[in-house]
């Protein structure tokens, strides 16, 4: 199964004893407040788990736990997957992350998205990569501009997913494309 490193992160299939510390990310209110529905149950975080798994599986990428190597504390997770229907366009690939309050401002999301770049265009030969949020979610527009990705002018669109007239509703579509093209 895939297992991908930085220098100080660990990005792994999930294991049993995950659930637990992701179930209280996903019930951060801070954490998932650019996030619609924004807090999850364990249940649902257990559901999550479960389809990362047999995305990871099927395809051979997918959302992975993200562990600190120094401690072996889980962090949160992130990675590639394949778009959903909401996103306008034909893209192959979409990035994202989502991690604990307590890791927040320590380069991890720069530095996982590096990781999985790198895997998208030397394993995955990707033209491409976008990566979505909400208007309002400034920090993860900051991050996505801080690992090249540029914010496609007329690529913002409403996320059906989320009910008309929610805040969360206006999306913004980011892309990266694959160095030396």
């Amino acid at each position: 199964m895939l297992t991908l490193e930085t220098s100080r992160l660990l990005l792994r299939r999930w294991r049993d004893s995950d659930r637990v510390p992701f179930a209280a990310i996903n019930a951060d209110e801070q954490v998932r407040r650019y996030y619609y529905p924004s807090l999850l149950t364990a249940q649902e975080t257990d559901e999550l788990i479960d389809e990362a798994d047999r995305h990871l599986a099927r395809e051979g990428f997918g959302f992975l736990a993200v562990e600190r190597k120094a401690d072996k504390v889980l962090i949160g997770g992130a990675g590639l997957s394949r778009p959903g229907s909401e996103v306008p366009g034909n893209f192959p690939l979409e990035i994202g992350w989502i991690l604990g309050r307590a890791h927040w401002r320590q380069g991890y999301a720069t530095e996982i998205s590096h990781r999985w770049l790198d895997f998208a265009w030397l394993q995955l030969r990707a033209e491409c990569v976008i990566g979505y949020t909400s208007c309002i979610n400034d920090p993860s527009r900051r991050a996505m501009r801080k690992i090249g990705m540029i914010h496609v002018e007329d690529g913002d669109f409403d996320d059906v997913t989320v009910p008309p007239g929610h805040i969360l509703r206006p999306h913004v579509l980011y892309r990266i494309d694959r160095p030396g093209q």
